[in-house]
């Protein structure tokens, strides 16, 4: 069924949800996981164009990245690790064209309304731009991880 699944991370606890899912899924289809995080913040944007080294938040996230791979890779799963800067829908969407994956799973928080105004809304842009099936997972404890305010949080970790 797939041969390539493209799993955006955001290093945050959803990303277990998400892992999760398509370690049972790669297994079934015999699947080969390419796990991508885009880093957005200004150096990430601009690294390429301005010959930045890369900052100590992209380091981070490649060390996360290879953490998540090395942890797929330690159940006999083919996995692999794309960092990107940039925007996250149109990196994600490019790296699937890419790296010819033939699935996009993504986990997801389930915002509605302003949250998606304010927080964005990748999954959803992603899907309307994706020219391959996207399964989004919802994170069910993501409602319960609230900020003060009463907002959902984006913790990294």
């Amino acid at each position: 069924m797939y041969r390539r699944i493209l799993v955006p991370l955001e290093h945050s606890p959803t990303d277990a949800v998400i892992l999760e899912h398509v370690r049972a899924l790669a297994t079934l289809c015999g699947a080969s996981l390419l796990l991508m995080h885009v880093a957005d913040g200004w150096a990430a944007r601009n690294a390429t164009q301005l010959r930045l080294r890369e900052s100590e938040e992209m380091q981070q996230d490649r060390d996360y990245l290879e953490a998540r791979c090395a942890d797929l890779r330690g159940v006999g799963l083919d996995a692999e690790c794309l960092l990107a800067g940039g925007d996250p829908a149109t990196e994600i969407v490019a790296a699937a064209e890419r790296e010819a994956c033939d699935l996009i799973a993504m986990g997801v928080h389930g915002h509605r309304g302003l949250q998606d105004v304010i927080y964005g809304n990748t999954a959803n842009s992603v899907r309307h731009r994706a020219m391959i099936p996207v399964l989004m997972v919802r994170d069910p404890a993501a409602a319960t991880r609230r900020t003060p305010m009463g907002t959902k949080a984006v913790p990294r970790g």
